[in-house]
């Protein structure tokens, strides 16, 4: 039954307890969201329980983990009256008459469980024992069965609270895709807006040779287009492929039959990369964000000059009548420890998608061990539908560090604005004349940083290039990717490095631009079954 667009089962008022009651409607999924196919998004988890109910707007201070795992677990505990309220709300789908209704019946139900539980313990038994009496092994059994569960349970929601990795996780699991993209836009969106009241955004200022260069902040890709475009397209190419990978795509190839089973494996392969999400946040937070903007924005503000080419970060040392110097510290320190969180975010990203092409490989080398040739073809669709968002994702991330690159070189050359810099290099190639010789010999760090995300984001590409491609290298649309790839790649290495590279550049973009919005080539639209179903 459809309810406010969710998965609805009206209250069977059939005498069950809360237990056998919450444990029906947990299974049937109800209050999740209904697929495109008409059925529900799959049973609930105490994860995912816990989450829709602390996203509830009225609910102020959410649930606890260990809480709704209770109500999983065969015990002989309840739920509280406050928790009766948004779980109804969850079994509801948030429709008043139905959400009274469900109140009404874990209501009862509760009752019923706390007058068995009362008359257990009147007659001296556990009321989900066997029988009246247990044998001493069993109880030892029980007891230890009991001590390893509180343990389990108190070591899961340390790891929750302590695991660097796991929230990482947990910021691309969210079901509504633009919640992290949203906000990394909004951030963006908040910085020009402060370079706008300082009077950063557009400005220029006369280079000791003679030219005036735009050095505003708005003018500038790596702060604008980066955080603007590409890196909110990025994380929501992400997320949606990792809530088909979770939801969907393992389940269809593992065939776990306890759906926390599943949750518990791929829970399992993040945790496992717990040592490398913390030496990513070390090195955004520390290096790439608090060192870079001591010795690149700090002291050259300081001293007053600096080995770094002039840009809106030190604008206030030769334009002091546009921006002073406390001021653009402030605004410096706010856009480089938003840059290095952003960042860090985006290798997150890149470790979720090595960690899905792993599980994926992983899985589908066991079913190859199994022989089981019904589940090649399932196989080859999730396959493709993560090595398709692994390339439109490489594809944002080289274009990311080609953003970098190209503004630093800018800086460096003889060029009015970033604009006239790429179409003069243009027209010098057409007309066969140089324009690299003008240029002055600045220290460029970003060549450096932009280095770094090109070549992760492509290690991951090959990564599952190799391991999900690497049985299909016949067929053409992975060369096509491969090519686009390495054109790409190519365009970011010369920039600024002879004169014509822009036209490398700008046939690279084009054909990324093609591989983005359509990276399988048209090969769907021709092909008889049609687009895959439910790929992101």
């Amino acid at each position: 039954m459809l309810n406010n667009g969710k998965f609805f089962l009206p209250p069977p008022n059939d005498g069950s307890d809360f237990k056998e009651t919450f444990k029906r409607l947990a299974a049937a999924g109800a209050g999740r969201p209904i697929e495109n196919d008409g059925f529900p998004a799959g049973p609930w988890t105490p994860e995912l329980l816990a989450e829709a109910i602390s996203q509830i707007d009225a609910n102020k201070i959410g649930v606890d983990l260990r809480t709704v795992q209770l109500w999983f677990q065969e015990n002989d505990k309840g739920i509280s009256s406050a928790n009766i309220r948004w779980l109804a709300r969850i079994f509801g789908c948030d429709d008043p008459v139905a959400t009274g209704e469900w109140q009404v019946e874990l209501s009862k139900a509760q009752a019923r469980l706390t007058t068995k539980r009362r008359e257990g313990r009147k007659a001296g038994t556990n009321v989900l024992a066997a029988g009246p009496e247990m044998p001493p092994t069993a109880a030892a059994s029980t007891t230890s069965s009991s001590a390893e569960l509180v343990k389990d349970i108190g070591a899961t929601r340390r790891v929750r609270r302590l695991s660097l990795a796991t929230r990482s996780e947990a910021l691309f699991s969210c079901e509504f895709s633009l919640n992290l993209p949203a906000s990394v836009f909004a951030g963006a969106t908040a910085l020009g807006f402060l370079s706008y009241v300082t009077g950063i955004h557009s400005a220029t200022y006369d280079r000791s040779d003679g030219v005036v260069k735009q050095i505003g902040f708005l003018w500038a890709p790596n702060w604008t287009f980066v955080f603007m475009v590409l890196l909110p397209l990025f994380f929501l190419l992400v997320t949606e492929l990792l809530v088909f990978w979770k939801v969907k795509g393992r389940t269809k190839l593992a065939k776990h039959k306890d759906p926390m089973e599943g949750h518990r494996a791929w829970m399992s392969n993040v945790e496992s990369s717990s040592a490398t999400y913390r030496a990513v946040f070390l090195v955004c937070i520390l290096f790439a964000g608090l060192s870079q903007w001591i010795e690149v924005c700090l002291i050259p503000l300081m001293n007053g000059n600096g080995e770094y080419a002039i840009d809106w970060g030190k604008l206030a040392i030769v334009r002091p009548d546009v921006i002073s110097v406390p001021e653009e510290v402030l605004f410096t320190a706010s856009a480089y420890l938003y840059m290095a969180i952003s960042f860090y975010i985006f290798f997150a990203g890149l470790i979720l998608l090595y960690t899905i092409a792993h599980d994926c490989w992983r899985i589908g080398r066991s079913l190859e061990d199994e022989a089981m040739g019904n589940q090649q073809s399932d196989l080859n669709e999730v396959g493709q539908v993560v090595i398709r968002t692994i390339f439109r994702c490489t594809i944002l991330g080289v274009l990311v560090g080609i953003c970098m690159k190209g503004q630093s070189s800018y800086l460096t050359s003889t060029e009015k604005n970033i604009a006239a810099w790429l179409i003069n290099d243009m027209s010098s190639a057409i007309q066969g004349r140089s324009s690299i010789n003008d240029t002055i010999g600045y220290r460029t760090p970003t060549h450096y940083s932009s280095l770094l995300v090109v070549t992760s984001t492509c290690i991951v590409f090959l990564f599952g290039l190799i391991r999900l491609g690497l049985a299909n290298w016949s067929d053409i649309t992975l060369w096509k990717m491969a090519t686009i790839i390495a054109l790409l790649v190519a365009g970011y290495l010369f920039t600024g490095a002879f004169t014509g590279f822009s036209i490398l550049l700008g046939l690279g973009v084009i054909f990324a631009l093609y591989g983005l919005f359509d990276p399988g080539f048209g090969r769907e639209r021709a092909s008889e079954k049609g687009p895959i179903p439910n790929a992101p």
